[in-house]
């Protein structure tokens, strides 16, 4: 039997990113008190350092605001050896593991400090990505986290054929996030369907279609073109879950009795899903009233 659906939210719904320049970043205490207020009581971390990295400090701030950590996202490069990419999972996984987490969200950047960029791997690398990825599931298991890999847009698994040769080529389990599937071409319930059994983690976002038809667009070009086209894709609102254009895919996600059992956060047989969606207009990320 499918219980009810855990719900948590992160800090990205308030414009909290992992990217340098990204824009304003509101205060973790107003984060969290909103999160509090619309009635969320589990978070993922935020980008390395927005909570603070004192283990005593970090549960003082939670608990402050009735919220328990659930997961946490990390982008490493994994297909380049000489990166040293186990080092930055170690410690995201730590933080984790001090908290009572129970997930590792991991993605497989590409080398500098963005999203703008659209490389496919070579043969070769799609080796050194899998192996990398068994050391990372060793690794968050020695924490007593699951890892959940997250196919994500400007990453080096970002479109539907990356989607699928990970799948056929490793084992790993996935973050199913409709957002940054649908944005890489795939379709979200086919991926759930086809991944069933690997999906452990559930990101749940709306997206709208004309701006993701301009990503994919730019993804064959190169300079200011495609930095522009992504920028407006993931700098305009996202809209309210069930107000664009992948609302019917998340329906069907949600409600097939067919739907892939999920590990959730509470670790019962749950769809474990995080919201990530625009915040209210109040918390608006252009607002920089504290």
């Amino acid at each position: 039997m499918i219980g009810k659906p855990k719900v948590a939210g992160a800090p990205i719904s308030w414009g909290v990113s992992e990217l340098p320049g990204w824009g304003y970043r509101m205060q973790p205490d107003r984060v969290l008190a909103e999160m509090n207020e619309v009635g969320l009581e589990a978070t993922e971390l935020g980008p390395p350092g927005y909570l603070p990295e004192d283990q005593d400090e970090r549960s003082e701030l939670l608990d402050r605001h009735g919220l328990r950590l659930i997961a946490g996202f990390r982008a490493a490069v994994l297909h380049d050896r000489s990166r040293r990419a186990l080092d930055e999972i170690e410690q995201s996984a730590r933080t984790l593991e001090a908290s009572g987490a129970e997930v590792l969200v991991l993605a497989a950047a590409l080398p500098g400090e963005s999203y703008d960029r659209d490389e496919r791997l070579a043969p070769a690398d799609w080796i050194a990505l899998a192996e990398a990825l068994v050391a990372a599931e060793e690794l968050a298991s020695a924490h007593r986290l699951r890892l959940a890999f997250h196919p994500h847009a400007g990453t080096a698994v970002a479109q539907k054929e990356d989607i699928y040769t990970l799948l056929e080529t490793t084992s790993v389990e996935i973050c199913l996030d409709t957002g940054h599937l649908f944005l890489g071409g795939a379709d979200p319930v086919a991926i759930a369907r086809d991944a069933a059994g690997r999906v452990s983690h559930v990101h749940l976002k709306d997206v709208d279609a004309r701006l993701a038809g301009l990503v994919r667009t730019a993804t064959a070009r190169s300079g200011l073109e495609t930095l522009t086209a992504r920028r407006l894709s993931v700098g305009s609102r996202m809209p309210d879950i069930g107000a664009g254009s992948c609302s019917s895919r998340i329906r069907r996600l949600l409600s097939s009795r067919r739907r892939p059992t999920v590990h959730s956060w509470r670790r019962a047989r749950a769809l474990s899903t995080f919201v990530e969606q625009s915040a209210p207009s109040s918390t608006s990320p252009q607002s920089k009233e504290d």
